[in-house]
């Protein structure tokens, strides 16, 4: 069997916690390829400084290198100059690729137009207004927890374990470890 050839996109003070638990599961315990695309090429940093050498450029990105693409929130995506990686983003959903959105970086599936075709969620939907002039709203669901709708997966920055466990559903559907892994993040938060 193949490897899944995951692509990461982060930019500069991307979120670490939106990206670990996704990253790691998928390459570490399903055997994933995962590379990094980040603008130009450059190396970035996390919110928390931690410095990621890419595999490629963003430019460079296309459908035809990955099986599924995450894309991890920061606040860069609010800034005007935000890389516009809304065509990689249609295509990899106009294939059934499976595509992740979290935090800030739902304002770049906003800005792509998918948002306004599919159920999704994100920080909230002012949120999105407030960035995306074109953004409708009409199918934001208010939630704490990821939201998929086909092989779209959106989530606010506080939920990045169902944003892993839904992207890495999408992914990998019937594999065993979903289940345990959806297990041990879910026991972090039971009381008692």
């Amino acid at each position: 069997m193949t490897a899944k050839r995951i692509a990461i996109v982060l930019i500069d003070e991307f979120a670490d916690w939106e990206h670990g638990l996704f990253a790691a599961a998928a390459r570490a315990w399903l055997g994933a390829r995962v590379d990094h695309y980040t603008p130009g090429g450059r190396v970035v940093r996390s919110m928390g400084g931690l410095s990621v050498t890419p595999e490629a450029a963003l430019e460079t990105l296309a459908s035809a290198q990955f099986d599924a693409l995450a894309v991890i929130g920061s606040s860069g995506w609010e800034a005007a100059d935000a890389p516009d990686i809304g065509a990689i983003v249609r295509e990899a959903l106009a294939a059934g690729k499976p595509v992740g959105v979290i935090c800030g970086a739902t304002l770049a599936a906003a800005r792509a137009g998918v948002l306004n075709q599919r159920r999704h969620t994100s920080n909230a939907a002012d949120y999105l207004r407030d960035h995306v002039p074109d953004y409708d709203g009409a199918l934001y669901v208010e939630s704490p927890r990821a939201v998929t709708d086909g092989s779209l997966v959106t989530a606010p920055g506080t939920a990045p374990s169902t944003f892993a466990t839904e992207l890495l559903g999408l992914i990998w559907p019937d594999h065993p470890m979903l289940g345990q892994l959806v297990a041990m993040t879910a026991a972090e938060h039971r009381n008692g």
